[in-house]
């Protein structure tokens, strides 16, 4: 007979095998998934693509179109102005036929003889001259303006609507305030808690857990654990900055390398530095092949993809992706403003997603 002990051993080694199977099953699952989102996106970005090229051919047949009627009307135009200079060349060929035999005649003869002017040939030029007065002979200038007008209106449309990814992005805006409790006691936080300054005096702040003392940073009030999400940072007239996503977790006290954003395992950052940018998450910088001095820079966050993404916001140009996968907590957005260096960085960092004036702080809940 076995034994208690072996009993609780097979029961033990069958509800492992469950375990094990049940996991087996789970990977198969997410295999699955992988396969059918690499096959949709593959799917969606050659459906975007031939929709991308069916766009172009009917401008492209349209701008043939315009241009052959116009080039016709030139065309037009042009070959009846031939035809009067012709007419004129002629008449003119048979004045100086006229003119050669009058010079013949006068060189033959001493006296002049009473001369009868030629009525008919003054009253040809004149004749002539009305018919090809070049003022007749126009191109359909009214209908070349109002084509002119509607490509306009057409190019206006169209800027309206690209780039697509920025309209698309710009859908996720969400409003979020920064934490005064969470500001380095060097950092001014406006009221409405939009902006971060610098100032080289040290405030006489709360000592909190949750206060950065060392690195000059501070995060949002607002935490995010699904959706997606996107911001734009106003960093025009600044010479360093920082900005980023980070989870709760950061380190906030002493010099330790991973309160810095980016330099840890638990934020994800930009840095412009010295006229240069650099991508940095998990103490890893990502030299970026940009001299473009960006005014706004954007932050996009995808939990469904486990996406951190920055973008140069003035024309949506992609800085830099982070596939980090799984996200394991709630992401705040994090800003650091750089010290004033002699002034020439002393410009606030401004949040363009950040709330109404009225209840700032209120209301708000960190996740």
């Amino acid at each position: 007979m076995k034994t208690q002990d072996q009993e609780m051993l097979l029961k033990h080694q069958e509800c492992l095998k469950r375990q094990r199977e049940a996991v087996k099953f789970r990977i198969k699952k997410l295999s699955a998934k992988q396969t059918e989102i690499t096959k949709k996106s593959s799917a969606m970005r050659e459906s975007i693509r031939k929709k991308y090229e069916d766009i172009q051919r009917v401008l492209d047949e349209d701008l043939r179109m315009t241009l052959t009627q116009l080039e016709m009307e030139e065309r037009a135009a042009v070959t009846a102005l031939e035809d009067l200079m012709e007419k004129n060349c002629t008449i003119i060929q048979e004045i100086e036929q006229d003119l050669a035999r009058l010079t013949s005649e006068l060189a033959q003869k001493d006296i002049l003889l009473p001369y009868s002017m030629d009525t008919e040939i003054v009253g040809r030029v004149m004749d002539l001259l009305s018919r090809t007065d070049p003022s007749k002979v126009n191109l359909d200038e009214p209908k070349a303006d109002q084509i002119l007008s509607l490509t306009n209106n057409m190019l206006l449309l169209i800027r309206s609507q690209t780039p697509i990814t920025k309209r698309l992005i710009r859908s996720y805006s969400t409003e979020v305030s920064l934490d005064p409790e969470t500001a380095h006691p060097k950092l001014i936080i406006s009221p409405r808690g939009d902006s971060v300054t610098y100032t080289d005096t040290w405030q006489e702040l709360p000592e909190l857990p949750g206060r950065f003392d060392t690195t000059l940073n501070v995060i949002s009030l607002q935490g995010f654990s699904s959706g997606r999400h996107y911001w734009e940072i106003d960093v025009a007239g600044k010479t360093y900055w920082e900005l980023g996503l980070t989870y709760p977790t950061i380190s906030r006290k002493g010099r330790a390398e991973d309160c810095w954003l980016g330099r840890g395992s638990d934020s994800w950052a930009v840095e412009f530095f010295d006229g240069e940018y650099t991508a940095w998450h998990g103490g890893v910088p990502h030299q970026l092949p940009v001299t473009k001095h960006f005014s706004h820079i954007g932050v996009l966050c995808s939990f469904p993809a486990g996406l951190v993404s920055f973008l140069g916001a003035d024309n949506m140009t992609p800085l830099f992706s982070f596939c980090a996968g799984a996200f394991r907590d709630c992401l705040h957005l994090a800003l650091c403003s750089g010290h004033d260096h002699n002034g020439t960085n002393a410009k606030p960092i401004v949040i363009c997603n950040a709330p109404p004036p009225p209840s700032v702080f209120q209301n708000a809940q960190k996740c």
